[in-house]
């Protein structure tokens, strides 16, 4: 078994790493942060969930000169949740080895970013947007970072941030470390890779906190009209502690939040539309369960580590596995149980074959209530029908006046039987004898 000393993290550190609960590295960590601290460049392909933050932090933490008024390291993320999240982690840790970190991201107020600048951050973590700004205002300075890290690479080409990327990229120091961290390489990071990468190290780990064995997966057969009562027929139904819905535009969210607030449950909603202090104060009323219900976009789909969260609908059905992953990983997270529903009509179909292709499972799909209703039904009838039939089988005919010669076994069933030589007599006829003779 491995621990942090062993991968050669600092004793500081990993004092910080006890105190919070963290014994041992996870499976990327343990791969990564050797790699790192050799100063090598790494393309680490792992899911969230999976302690990514870690794996470049500590091996960054240690490599940065504290006495150093310059900024060192550099770390850019596709959404400013995923921005504060690893600038959490970095102040905390960063504190025991007396390093300075700053989190710059859109939503803020640029002049009061520009004063904290000042102050000579040694790291910096970040969004592309907002970097590329205060680089064309040349109120940042990047020439003596060394040390880059590109989280959710794949997340930041989808959002269209690659450009950026590859301008803040030109701006840092030439004999530059690049760590780019993501959970699929579509070939527009692989060409990234390669135009800015020196023999990277490619470690790839499958996900261990974010298992969909812990996860019960269901599809819900609807259509449009009937999705918002279907939502709501099985918040009634689960009853479930905290609930993500996830949206695929803002619309939508928003759209979805209005009609479940209609009904009186606990909702709000999670979008690029809000400031980030209405969305950081969402997110605490969230964590700290004053809401039930947090509709969103895919921007809370990474990074996003709530505890409690039981249940994730798809309100809107993704179009690619990863996507779905991603949204369904909010639940069922360290060794917890969790349920994904996710809502497809008719036309959809095509994207969920692609879904479980890329899980490589069938998903069960789960009939609504007034179905299982009928169902129940329908079995009553036939459990009466069958008592019926048997009852009816129990009970014995009359014998005929032959059945004595015979025997009780005999039951009177045979050609002298007296009812059955009424049935035949009347089935004989003498038309064809008459005719004979003329009589008819």
């Amino acid at each position: 078994m491995t621990t942090f000393q062993e991968l050669g993290i600092a004793e500081a550190l990993c004092e910080v790493l006890r105190y919070h609960g963290i014994k041992e590295p996870t499976p990327v960590q343990a791969q990564a942060i050797p790699q790192v601290r050799a100063g090598h460049d790494c393309i680490a392909q792992a899911q969230t969930g999976t302690g990514k933050t870690l794996a470049f932090l500590l091996p960054i933490l240690e490599k940065i000169k504290p006495q150093a008024t310059v900024a060192q390291a550099l770390v850019v993320t596709p959404t400013r949740e995923l921005a504060i999240q690893i600038a959490k982690v970095a102040r905390t840790v960063g504190e025991a080895v007396g390093v300075s970190s700053l989190v710059i991201y859109g939503g803020q107020d640029i002049e009061r970013q520009k004063q904290k600048l000042r102050r000579h951050p040694q790291l910096i973590i970040g969004t592309p947007g907002r970097l590329l700004d205060h680089l064309r205002r040349g109120t940042i300075d990047l020439a003596q970072v060394n040390k880059v890290v590109l989280d959710e690479a794949d997340e930041m080409l989808r959002l269209g941030f690659i450009e950026d990327v590859e301008t803040l990229l030109q701006s840092v120091a030439a004999d530059r470390q690049l760590m780019l961290f993501s959970a699929t390489m579509p070939d527009r990071i692989k060409g990234l890779a390669a135009q800015f990468m020196r023999a990277p190290v490619n470690i790839k780990v499958e996900s261990e906190h974010v298992t969909l064995d812990n996860i019960e997966q269901v599809i819900v057969d609807t259509t449009e009209e009937e999705k918002i009562d279907r939502l709501c027929e099985l918040i009634n139904q689960d009853n479930p502690y905290l609930l993500m819905v996830f949206c695929h535009t803002k619309q939508r969210a928003h759209q979805v939040t209005m009609a479940l607030a209609g009904r009186g449950y606990l909702v709000d909603e999670l979008h690029g539309d809000l400031t980030q202090v209405q969305r950081a104060l969402v997110l605490k009323r969230f964590r700290s369960a004053q809401l039930q219900i947090l509709c969103a976009t895919d921007i809370a789909a990474r990074g996003l580590d709530i505890e409690g969260v039981t249940h994730v609908v798809n309100y809107d059905i993704p179009h690619d596995a990863e996507s779905y992953i991603h949204r369904i990983g909010r639940t069922g997270r360290a060794g917890q149980t969790g349920k994904a529903v996710t809502f497809v009509n008719a036309r959809q179909y095509d994207f969920l074959r692609r879904i479980e292709a890329g899980i490589k499972n069938r998903i069960r799909k789960a009939h609504a209530e007034r179905h299982q209703r009928h169902v129940a039904k329908q079995e009553k009838i036939l459990r009466e029908i069958r008592a019926k039939e048997q009852e009816h089988k129990k009970k014995k005919k009359p014998l005929s006046k032959y059945a004595n010669r015979k025997g009780a076994a005999h039951k009177g069933r045979n050609s002298r039987s007296r009812r059955q030589g009424a049935a035949h007599s009347k089935s004989r006829t003498n038309l064809g004898h008459r005719s004979k003779l003329g009589r008819h």
